[in-house]
């Protein structure tokens, strides 16, 4: 069970890194209500799958809310941020391009 491994904390993000390496990242993060993650890019094409709850993700100039269940993709190099619309778990995963 992925979302028993985090936990949600009042005013907090919380991640646990479950893979970091050169080639793959695999991330799970537990989101209080109102947290955010500001505009950043990634080298890597990335899939975030929502465990718990709903997120509000910005990717380029594109909003797209994502609940429990769902599933967004977000291509490398294309700004990207996080919004908490209410508490709410996630699966981060990142795949970086050989070098």
């Amino acid at each position: 069970n992925l979302a028993g491994e985090v936990e949600v904390r009042k005013g907090e993000v919380v991640s646990k890194t479950l893979v970091q390496n050169d080639a793959l990242s695999m991330t799970l993060f537990a989101f209080d209500k109102d947290e955010e993650i500001g505009k950043h890019d990634s080298s890597g094409d990335a899939m975030v799958n929502v465990l718990e709850g709903v997120g509000i993700f910005t990717v380029g100039e594109n909003k797209y809310e994502v609940k429990a269940g769902q599933s967004l993709i977000m291509p490398a190099k294309i700004p990207h941020a996080l919004y908490a619309k209410e508490s709410f778990k996630m699966l981060l995963i990142v795949v970086f391009p050989s070098k």
